[in-house]
């Protein structure tokens, strides 16, 4: 899994292009852009507490520190990391 933890600043903003139903669970970057893989399905924010679940264990956080600010039902997302 790629280490995200420079990321790990409160306040910081990160945007993150998702791909739900994907072979694997995976998550990388790909020009500046964070790209989550999850192999859950998008309904009932299933694919979202995934991606939350993955991008904390990148980022060295709790997935309590994530809040999704913008796109909860695109695969374009805006998460912030909130202080500790």
């Amino acid at each position: 899994m790629t280490d995200l933890s420079h990321l790990a600043r409160p306040g910081a903003t990160l945007s993150v292009r998702v791909t739900p139903k994907a072979a694997r669970d995976r998550i990388g970057t790909e020009g500046g852009t964070i790209r989550v893989h999850v192999t859950t399905v998008p309904e009932g924010g299933k694919a979202n507490a995934a991606v939350t679940r993955l991008l904390a264990k990148a980022l060295g956080v709790p997935k309590s520190r994530l809040t999704l600010l913008r796109g909860a039902t695109a695969r374009d997302k805006l998460f912030r990391i909130d202080p500790d």
